[in-house]
């Protein structure tokens, strides 16, 4: 029991950091960069996207063995595309101006290499709960992704967080934050603090590991 906790604890944490599906491994780039000119617009497209993640890959997992090889990627796209419209219409229904802001890149998450990725990679070759945490994991990091892109393109486009100003009238914005340009400038700026991050642990480790064997 305590592995099988271990296990579906290690799916979930490894979609947090290790393998981050925008920071590491590039993946669902489009919505990234697209829709993440405020911290609104990023926190719903990547909830919206964890919603298809752990429906999509619990569906997978669970008639994995119903599912014929020859037509595997056509069912995936089917099942993803069923939960994309649901989502489609629950974002229309909550609000009419989030839906409008995100625009055709709802439609766009069934064409979310990410999500067909994990269908194909894991979901398909695990069992349910294991798929489940796969997905909330990867749902997690790529949410967190985009809302740290979002955050820094808000604060530093338009002056504000959630709609609310954080500075005095004087402040000058970066108004190439806001256009689609700022989505790569924000991007390269958490890339690189990411791999900077990602390489003093790298040493740590190495560093750690040295003195153990000298020890």
């Amino acid at each position: 029991m305590g592995k099988k906790q271990s296990n579906s604890t290690d799916e979930f944490v490894k979609g947090l950091w290790r393998d981050n599906p925008v920071f590491i491994q590039m993946l669902g780039l489009c919505p990234a960069l697209a829709v993440s000119n405020t911290a609104i617009n990023a926190l719903a497209m990547g909830a919206a996207t964890t919603f298809v993640l752990v429906m999509a890959g619990l569906s997978v997992s669970l008639l994995r063995n119903f599912i014929p090889r020859e037509a595997r990627i056509v069912s995936y796209i089917c099942i993803i595309a069923t939960f994309v419209t649901c989502v489609d219409y629950a974002i229309m229904a909550i609000s009419i101006e989030l839906h409008r802001a995100l625009g055709a890149f709802i439609a766009l998450i069934v064409v979310n290499c990410l999500i067909l990725g994990r269908s194909e990679a894991f979901a398909s070759k695990n069992r349910p709960a294991l798929a489940v945490m796969d997905g909330l994991g990867m749902g997690a990091g790529f949410t967190a992704a985009l809302f740290f892109i979002g955050v820094m393109r808000e604060v530093l486009g338009s002056g504000t967080l959630f709609g609310v100003d954080l500075f005095p009238g004087g402040f000058q914005t970066w108004t190439v934050m806001v256009l689609p340009s700022g989505g790569f400038f924000a991007m390269a700026i958490w890339l690189l603090l990411v791999n900077r991050i990602r390489q003093y642990q790298a040493e740590a480790e190495k560093r750690a590991g040295e003195q153990e064997a000298a020890s």
